[in-house]
């Protein structure tokens, strides 16, 4: 009798790859926001197909985009951050009165002064969390309120106007190189610069480590207070950048600027497949929600679906989403249980 052997046979490494793509997550949401362009495309050609439309396609979105990808960052340590808005809000009114009292500032130091600013704002959140011990729901909601009163107490009536800025910093807000807005090309580093951090460096990774299991993570030796801090300083940070960049974009500053972002920023991150329980999610796929957000928001008035709707469908879409992530988390566990029962 001959005995007969079959080698396993493996996937072509374009084939695993391509496995991997469809699999993930933000796959599903990149569909979604191309099929929301392709409707509202085809029921208003300019949505697109015009030089503001497709502008306004990439510029609109970038700034939450930066604010979402710090967001994503903290909740993946199981934390969340409330406070991103306020921050915004005051690092834009420093913004413009940087211009204001101290002529001739280059814009250099007012980029670093605004992203302080926002890096230190966040490290008090992350102080609190890591060290009191306190929700960071709790506590950020605190700052939010705190760092609003600080903003409103310090803005008064007053307001920045376009006409306080320099032209050369307003187009930052407008500029386009090779056609694609600077404040895209900005966000789109950022982007790309957060995604190999968490994937390619220890440090990284350990933020996943400690939200899918901070306990484990203190049992294993991870320096869980420091990547906590480095967290809420990363999207004070972020924040304060996009407070920045948000005195260029407007050019209009007020005590209620940056106001409701840290929920949309929340919602992007979620609707973008990062887990709001911690330890799952890309910054890939919240900048993915964040430019769903708001496509969906510039195209629903185009297809005629009122006011109450269009929140009624973002609200749909991240209550989808966290359902998806439960479904999702409780077909792991069974897989885990099954492989366990096997092996035994």
């Amino acid at each position: 009798m001959t005995a007969t052997s079959t080698a396993p046979t493996t996937a072509h490494p374009v084939t695993r790859a391509a496995g991997r793509v469809f699999k993930a997550r933000e796959t599903g949401i990149l569909l979604a926001l191309l099929l929301v362009i392709v409707v509202a495309t085809a029921r208003n050609p300019s949505f697109l197909f015009s030089s503001d439309g497709f502008r306004d396609l990439l510029l609109t979105p970038s700034l939450l985009m930066l604010v979402a990808v710090g967001q994503a960052i903290v909740i993946i340590t199981r934390n969340v951050d409330l406070s991103v808005g306020s921050i915004l809000g005051l690092t834009a009114y420093l913004t413009g009165r940087l211009f204001i009292d101290v002529p001739g500032i280059p814009l250099i130091v007012v980029f670093l002064a605004g992203v302080g600013l926002g890096a230190f704002l966040g490290l008090i959140n992350g102080a609190l969390v890591a060290f009191a011990k306190v929700p960071a729901l709790v506590i950020t909601l605190g700052t939010l309120y705190i760092y609003r009163g600080i903003n409103v107490a310090w803005t008064g009536s007053d307001r920045i106007n376009a006409s306080d800025l320099p032209a050369d910093f307003r187009g930052l807000g407008t500029g386009q190189l090779l056609g694609i807005p600077i404040l895209a090309i900005i966000a789109a580093i950022v982007l790309v610069v957060a995604a190999w951090y968490l994937r390619n460096l220890r440090s990284g990774r350990e933020l996943y480590a400690i939200g899918s299991d901070p306990a484990a993570a203190h049992l294993y030796g991870l320096r869980v207070t420091r990547r906590i801090l480095a967290a809420f300083l990363v999207s004070g940070a972020l924040a304060g950048l996009a407070g920045v960049l948000y005195a260029a974009r407007y050019g209009t500053v007020s005590s209620g600027a940056g106001t409701g972002w840290e929920l949309q920023a929340i919602g992007a991150a979620v609707i973008g497949g990062v887990a709001i329980s911690g330890g799952v999610g890309t910054v890939w796929g919240a900048a993915i929600g964040a430019y769903l957000l708001l496509t969906i928001n510039r195209a629903l008035p185009i297809l005629g679906i009122e006011d109450f709707w269009q929140r009624a469908v973002v609200g749909a879409l991240i209550i989808g989403a966290i359902v998806l992530d439960r479904l999702l988390a409780l077909r792991q566990s069974r897989k885990l249980l099954e492989a366990r029962e096997v092996s035994r």
